[in-house]
């Protein structure tokens, strides 16, 4: 990647699924930034160095020159914007790209509120507690994101190859990304489901197999996790939380 003075800086930890999905759209649109990595589980987001970069201390974050944004979707917009990807990601149609705008706005009450738990539920909670999440917390997860995942496949995907039609658009990635968190922790939610598992392979082709690898290499081996050393004050900052979680 390239780097210099005014390079565009993208701050991402690739186990937080929209750094995914942000890394995937600009490597895949030949997008030149500066990866600046921000290791969550070490709590770099919480130092006085971050925060005067992102004052919210969240991932992930644009730098383009002195311009600077936070959120996920935000930043894929600009993106688009600026370097005019191919149209079948955010469509110049005005109500194709209504279409995007509406499963953008319910992704975030839906696959991102929820997909994200069974992560804390069955990795972070036993990391930063030292107690294991009693399985009943985690089936209710898993009831709730197959009542998403339904919805999903009724409302926006329904017969189609992608959300939008014939081609992948943001829609499609950032939904992508997010049920890929499930995925890493053991969670089936593409078994028994092969429409949905159709649509992934879809989208995972349309991306290209060895870059939506690349991408998911962190998630994909989340056993890893397990062994880390997590900073006391991070533990400290989280914990309880997390204890909130397990009643």
């Amino acid at each position: 990647m390239l780097t210099g003075r005014m390079a565009l800086e993208l701050y991402l930890d690739l186990i937080s699924p929209p750094c995914r999905a942000v890394y995937i759209f600009a490597k895949k649109n030949n997008i030149c930034f500066e990866f600046k990595p921000v290791e969550l589980f070490k709590g770099q987001q919480h130092t006085e160095e971050f925060a005067k970069v992102n004052i919210l201390k969240k991932v992930p974050v644009l730098k383009d020159g002195v311009f600077t944004l936070a959120e996920s979707t935000a930043i894929l917009l600009y993106l688009s914007r600026k370097y005019n990807t191919p149209d079948h990601w955010y469509s110049s149609d005005l109500q194709k790209r209504a279409r995007v705008d509406e499963y953008l706005s319910w992704h975030h009450n839906s696959f991102r509120r929820i997909a994200p738990k069974t992560l804390w539920i069955k990795v972070l909670i036993p990391l930063f507690t030292g107690q294991a999440a009693p399985p009943e917390k985690l089936q209710e997860v898993i009831d709730e994101l197959a009542a998403s995942l339904v919805q999903f496949e009724e409302k926006f995907l329904q017969d189609k190859p992608f959300i939008m039609g014939s081609e992948i658009s943001l829609a499609d990635l950032m939904a992508v990304v997010e049920l890929m968190q499930p995925v890493g922790v053991g969670c089936h939610i593409f078994a028994d489901r092969p429409k949905l598992a159709a649509w992934r392979s879809r989208v995972e082709e349309a991306v290209g197999k060895e870059l939506f690898q690349e991408a998911h290499e962190q998630i994909l081996n989340i056993k890893e996790l397990s062994s880390i050393e997590v900073e006391p004050k991070l533990k400290e900052l989280l914990a309880p939380t997390l204890m909130k979680m397990l009643k």
